[in-house]
């Protein structure tokens, strides 16, 4: 993990210190359990729990020798537990203690996930009904298409992150799965009590079949997530980098005191927090992709997937973790020009209004085919500056066998583009922000 990009809370989840943890932990238990069989005595357990420490730097000195970090992890412990040692990882392979170990560490990554996500949905809603009759103008291609508010642009974000909540809530669950079967999966050394017992211990079910090792679908679907996650974030901060351009500026980033924009034109200001979540989307994304090649593995189990995943898992939680928190940073900061919205909205002398015009003189008896080209004949003259579009139609004899004076000016009224949009903040409204 890059320090610049992970915050305190998910760089714990994924240090040596918290994964070495997890390790002892699912040790003892499964001790605990074979306790209950009558395989392990009750005084080596007492005396295991009394004694078992860990020493990661030790671990490593070990694992230069063994290349092998479970049993460099085991030969530590058996270090300082002694003679009892002999019951630890009885009957139990290395993925077991990898696997359900990283499923504890997932799903408390996407436990922090879910919180920031909670509370940028919380931030987008209020936003979107602070700005619900805030008109602009929607584009479609890049080029005016109709009016529409800032709340109503911000209502569509707000119902993708409460999706984004429920795919990562899905992610969680799917992924909360331990797995204590011994090598290829049956059983043969372990029996299924300690399998059930761990799991329901740590918060995990059991899984219902696995081989040597967990399958991989279960953390490609997990990755998957957070691409789909990171790319609606990174779709929501292009759209601000759109609108903080010098020639639309209806929206833009926060810009702190004492913040510089460029070491040479001290008037920058540059929408660079929204543009670092658009590079990191392309990192999780990309990792999404390597999960997904993970899948594919040798029969009951090989490691291709292993050093793949211990760059993969902890930088896509990192990495969206800090997106997140950066874009609320955005959307509590954001700045907004309601003038700018509404200068821009009338650049293209009335244009957006063709639809309504349209509509005008079909439902006073024109066919839809004549009245578009009524329309886009003056459209096409007011946008080479020939005439005044609003005038080009008053003029026009063949418009005024079917619209009045009265009835073309009432087409230019942008608020009756957005008239109906109240449904949308109705439903807006009872969108539940915690999971």
């Amino acid at each position: 993990m890059i320090e610049r990009y992970t915050l305190p809370e998910m760089k714990e989840i994924w240090s040596e210190e918290a994964k070495l943890h997890n390790w002892l932990q699912i040790e003892v238990l499964s001790c605990e359990a074979m306790v209950q069989l009558g395989i392990v005595p009750r005084a080596a357990l007492d005396e295991i729990k009394r004694k078992a420490r860990f020493d990661a730097e030790r671990i490593r000195e070990i694992e230069k020798r063994t290349r092998h970090d479970v049993t460099a992890f085991l030969e530590n412990l058996a270090e300082n537990i002694g003679e009892s040692s002999r019951f630890i990882h009885l009957g139990l392979t290395s993925s077991d203690i990898l696997d359900t170990g990283l499923a504890i560490q997932m799903r408390d990554a996407a436990g922090i996930l879910i919180d920031s996500a909670s509370r940028l949905l919380g931030i987008i809603k209020n936003k979107a009904f602070q700005y619900k009759d805030t008109i602009m103008i929607g584009r479609t291609h890049g080029v005016h298409a109709e009016p529409i508010t800032f709340g109503t642009k911000l209502a569509v974000w707000a119902f993708e992150t409460r999706r984004n909540l429920e795919r990562l809530l899905d992610a969680q669950a799917c992924v909360s799965c331990g797995k204590i079967s011994g090598a290829v999966g049956t059983y043969g050394s372990v029996d299924p009590f300690v399998e059930k017992y761990v799991c329901e211990k740590l918060g995990l079910v059991p899984a219902e079949a696995s081989s040597q090792i967990l399958q991989r679908d279960r953390h490609a679907e997990y990755l998957c997530t957070l691409a789909i996650v990171a790319s609606s974030l990174e779709k929501f901060a292009t759209e601000i980098r759109a609108l903080q351009r010098t020639e639309i500026m209806e929206a833009e980033e926060p810009f702190r005191e004492g913040q510089t924009g460029s070491s040479a034109m001290p008037h920058k200001r540059n929408p660079i927090i929204c543009e670092r979540i658009c590079g990191l989307s392309r990192v999780v994304r990309g990792n999404a992709m390597v999960a997904l090649e993970n899948m594919a593995l040798w029969h009951e189990r090989d490691i291709s997937h292993s050093s793949a995943e211990r760059v993969i898992i902890p930088d896509s939680t990192a990495a969206l973790h800090y997106m997140t928190e950066k874009f609320i940073e955005v959307m509590e900061g954001m700045v907004v020009y309601p003038v700018r919205m509404g200068e821009n909205i009338d650049i293209t002398g009335g244009l957006i209004f063709s639809e309504k015009v349209l509509l005008g003189l079909v439902q006073n008896g024109a066919t839809r085919q004549d009245a578009y080209k009524m329309v886009q004949r003056h459209a096409l003259k007011a946008a080479r500056g020939e005439e005044s579009f609003r005038d080009g139609l008053m003029h026009d004899r063949e418009v005024g066998n079917y619209l009045g004076p009265e009835q073309i000016e009432a087409c230019f009224d942008a608020k009756k583009y957005i008239s109906r949009s109240d449904i949308i903040f109705k439903r807006l409204e009872a969108l539940r922000v915690k999971p």
